[in-house]
């Protein structure tokens, strides 16, 4: 079981939360509970991003990240997003987005156009081929995540699991500087 340590506090004696935690040293730390399991969770996702990115790129011809853009504007549907909301979606800069969205409209997966409230502004929106590359990579990123995310943990742990990443998601989230 993880326990649990209130960033911040001191006991009485002033004694802070780091020394509370038993950390003493570094090998106190490097084989403390939270940090094994959240380095733990940070090795998984970090070899699941490779695996299932590797995927998509060999079979779909996209990276992982355009996959997810793709994914965005598919939820967003017509008339698209700004670059904006893009760029908060993916937690990129605005000038990160853009130089990716750019690549991704010179593939033909996306087109810029005018928003229809403010003409001066930009909204990006998938292609037919974006729509089509959207799909197929679907198809095969499900099945990747299903091998290699679900298949591994046992049946009964399978939806609490989920549950638990969509509250950490939405937490962390919730706790990110909105971009100016």
């Amino acid at each position: 079981m993880i326990g649990t340590v209130t960033p911040g506090t001191t006991r009485g004696g002033g004694e802070a939360v780091s020394e509370q935690a038993g950390i003493r040293n570094a090998k106190e730390a490097a084989d403390h509970e939270l940090i094994l399991a959240f380095g733990r969770l940070q090795g998984a996702a970090n070899r699941l991003e490779y695996l299932l990115g590797r995927s998509l790129e060999v079979e779909c011809g996209i990276s992982h990240l355009m996959f997810e853009v793709l994914l965005i504007l598919g939820r967003a549907g017509t008339p698209g997003l700004s670059m904006r909301a893009i760029a908060q979606e993916q937690v990129l800069t605005t000038g990160g987005a853009t130089r990716l969205v750019d690549r991704m409209e010179a593939a033909g997966l996306v087109a810029r156009a005018e928003a229809p409230d403010d003409r001066r502004a930009k909204l990006v929106r998938l292609t037919p081929l974006g729509e089509e590359t959207t799909v197929r990579a679907s198809r095969v990123h499900v099945e990747n995540i299903q091998r290699y995310f679900v298949e591994p943990l046992p049946a009964e742990d399978r939806e609490r699991f989920a549950e638990d990443l969509r509250i950490l998601s939405h937490s962390a989230r919730d706790k990110l500087p909105r971009l100016p």
